[in-house]
């Protein structure tokens, strides 16, 4: 099963996303004559060992046997590292990575399942071709697997957050330039850029939604600050590595009373935005998206549900 990438289905996908507070599904119809257009959003709450019971109401209830579905692997259920793409044809390279980040995964090569996106380079570059490589325990894949065959749910792939946040940053590109797009949950926080809809950068960064809606402002600040200094050097490393992509702004998703956008804009030489689904997703036919809390609860599965089709 591909674990990331692009796939053939005449239906929109179905996304499903587990999460601690229960199971969510998006569904998302991509148009030419508009945005693209969320079919369904919908949350069925409960505890993390309650997941099947909500997957075989969600499967009935939504009729998932309609779409090609898809799901989201937690944050800790694989590693995204970024290495030189090897020189070998195209049918090679899989393999080829596995080989080339054996050493760098904390788990024998035997045990994993190994995908990639190539990234790509300015026109006329002499630099090394980059690819995304990531790496996912078979130990982890399986039981995920398993749970929604249990529940007559078929995946057609599982995503990965990275990859469904580029989807939403897409989005959001003005033309010829690229973007920055911020997102924390209960897992942490992470900075993607997209250019030309291609995922460039992935940063990881260990501070979690409800750190930051602590209410106390001294620890609120060193919050901030460590954001700040994390970004300042993530976009450093980003402009010196790939300094044919202007990156144009950067896009956070709502937090709290926006005291984070408040403090990036003062600090950031990059305009600083609040996320706006609505601004590139038709949204009528999900009120609840309407909330910018769940539009950033929602995120990752919405965009898992952007998911492109693959063309022959």
């Amino acid at each position: 099963m591909r674990l990331f990438g692009k796939a053939e289905k005449k239906n929109g996908w179905l996304a499903i996303g587990l999460t601690a507070d229960g199971v969510q599904a998006a569904a998302i119809e991509r148009r030419t004559d508009g945005p693209p257009r969320v079919l369904l959003a919908a949350s069925y709450p409960g505890k993390a060992d309650q997941a099947g019971a909500s997957l075989a109401r969600l499967g009935k209830e939504l009729q998932a046997s309609r779409y090609r579905c898809t799901t989201l692997l937690g944050a800790g259920g694989y590693q995204l590292l970024m290495v030189e793409a090897p020189n070998v044809p195209e049918a090679e390279m899989r393999t080829a990575l596995g080989w080339r980040v054996k050493d760098m995964i904390d788990f024998p090569l035997e045990q994993a399942t190994i995908d990639m996106a190539i990234v790509p380079q300015a026109s006329g570059s002499n630099q090394a071709r980059q690819a995304f490589a990531v790496a996912a325990r078979n130990s982890v894949l399986m039981p995920h697997q398993q749970l929604f065959a249990d529940h007559k749910i078929a995946l057609s792939a599982i995503d990965i957050g990275e990859m469904a946040q580029r989807n939403i940053s897409a989005l959001l590109e003005p033309e010829g330039r690229g973007v920055a797009l911020l997102a924390f949950d209960a897992d942490g926080g992470l900075l993607t850029v997209s250019y030309q809809t291609e995922l460039y950068l992935a940063r990881r960064i260990d501070v979690t939604l409800n750190q930051l809606l602590d209410p106390d402002p001294e620890r609120l600040q060193h919050l901030h600050d460590r954001i700040t200094l994390e970004l300042q050097r993530s976009l450093d490393h980003f402009e010196r590595q790939f300094s044919f992509v202007t990156v144009a702004k950067m896009v956070v998703t709502p937090v709290g009373d926006g005291a984070l956008r408040a403090y990036l804009t003062s600090n950031l030489y990059l305009p600083v935005e609040q996320l706006d689904l609505a601004s590139v997703l038709d949204l009528t036919g999900a009120e609840l998206l309407r909330d910018p809390a769940q539009q950033a609860g929602f995120l990752r599965t919405l965009g898992a549900a952007l998911r492109e089709l693959e063309t022959a």
